[in-house]
């Protein structure tokens, strides 16, 4: 058994798919209408048929108080992998990110936390949590 998807529940999918393509750096997978809301992942440029991100709408009644809470708490809802923690903070900080923790060394790792603008924290981290 493998991982093929995770989600990140958003307030807007536009607005999602931008900061996720034009910022963060993944590439858009698929972009299926489905009524009202759309079929909205993206990929990582390294593995393009590896693990599809959702960018799924927020609208069922329990997401909105849990991602407030979690917001409220700095406690991030996801993480992603990266090569340089400080380096991916400076290029992400000159596109206009906000982050609501630089680089910080924890044991082993070091991780950084960044506001994807749709309503959710966002780990980035280099190095082993093992």
């Amino acid at each position: 058994m493998k991982i093929s998807l995770s989600s990140v529940p958003v307030d807007d999918q536009e607005k999602a798919l931008q900061f996720y393509t034009d910022k963060l750096g993944f590439q858009k997978k698929h972009d299926i209408p489905m009524g009202h809301h759309r079929w909205i992942t993206v990929v990582s440029p390294e593995a393009p048929d590896g693990t599809e991100l959702a960018l799924e709408p927020d609208e069922h009644p329990a997401v909105k108080p849990f991602k407030a809470a979690l917001m409220e708490d700095g406690i991030p809802f996801t993480a992603f992998e990266v090569k340089d923690v400080a380096a991916e903070h400076k290029r992400l900080e000159g596109l206009g990110v906000r982050f609501t923790q630089p680089p910080t060394e924890m044991g082993s790792v070091t991780t950084a936390v960044l506001d994807d603008t749709c309503g959710n924290l966002i780990m980035i981290m280099q190095g082993s949590m093992q």
